[in-house]
């Protein structure tokens, strides 16, 4: 795939965020020609101003791919949206991806006869597995306060709760194409028309619940996320996040917050918003405590 070819006539744009991800960067652009099965694509690198930026630059140039280097951490939907807003071309479909993802073969070209196959289809996410072949729970419902407080409390003392098992919709991760309330952003096909209309990813979640929040709102206008299982990605998961853990945990807090209070605006929500964030406090501090 030359990057000529794909600026003459790119079916699919690809982009991903990097920070401190020069090495994953490697598998990505080793796999995505497979994942792509001849289709082709303009790709572009956002590096979020991280120490690593002119390796990520050299990274992009030998993977025939745009490079955009920011000044400054914007988040990971920010970033998605500055790549996609530096592209040449304007396919019908978006990949957002991680760097540290690995592709499997026709994995890409699978989301996009998936999305071709479902016009009221905005969002068509893999089946996500990690190194070891587990399934990781991509495709789940949305976050209410009586899951979310029970995932919270019991999440990781006790991950087979049912509140857990419900937040991750774990019983639902089969084989089959099914619909869902929101796909991870790690790695997500996008239709154009779809994430124009609402505006991209909202750049007020620097990171987590950015996904989330996404699904939400095209769910709100109307639009379906799709679950692709045929489509297969490896996700190495927290390769840059796992340097500052603790910076994470409390963007992870905040944004939880922020959606959920979102969700229970109303004036007699009030009390509701109060011991949300009052309970979220209480369990950054357990975190910090487990932890440190």
């Amino acid at each position: 795939m030359s990057s000529a070819d794909a600026v003459a006539a790119p079916a699919v744009a690809v982009v991903t965020v990097a920070y401190h991800s020069e090495d994953a960067l490697e598998g990505f652009f080793r796999t995505l020609p497979g994942a792509l099965d001849g289709v082709a694509a303009e790709v572009v690198v956002v590096d979020n101003a991280s120490a690593d930026r002119d390796g990520s630059a050299e990274r992009a140039r030998r993977g025939g791919a745009a490079f955009v280097g920011l000044d400054e951490n914007l988040g990971y939907g920010a970033g998605a949206d500055a790549g996609v807003a530096a592209l040449r071309t304007r396919p019908d479909y978006v990949v957002i991806a991680n760097p540290d993802v690995e592709f499997t073969d026709g994995a890409i070209r699978a989301l996009l006869e998936a999305a071709d196959a479902v016009p009221e289809g905005a969002a068509f996410g893999p089946r996500i597995v990690d190194e070891h072949g587990v399934v990781y729970p991509s495709a789940r419902r949305f976050p209410r306060i009586g899951t979310g407080v029970g995932h919270a409390l019991l999440g990781r003392i006790a991950p087979g709760n049912p509140w857990s098992r419900a937040y991750r919709a774990e019983d639902d991760h089969g084989s089959h194409r099914r619909e869902t309330d929101w796909l991870s952003g790690a790695c997500l096909l996008l239709r154009r028309s779809a994430y124009d209309a609402v505006g991209g990813f909202d750049h007020d979640y620097f990171m987590y619940f950015e996904d989330v929040d996404l699904g939400q709102r095209l769910a709100d206008a109307g639009w379906h996320s799709i679950y692709v299982p045929d489509a297969v990605v490896v996700h190495f998961g927290a390769r840059s996040t796992s340097l500052v853990a603790g910076q994470m945990d409390r963007a992870h807090h905040a944004s939880a917050y922020r959606y959920l209070s979102r969700v229970y605006r109303r004036w007699y929500h009030a009390p509701l918003r109060l011991a949300l964030r009052a309970g979220l406090g209480v369990r950054a501090r357990a975190l910090r405590r487990v932890d440190g």
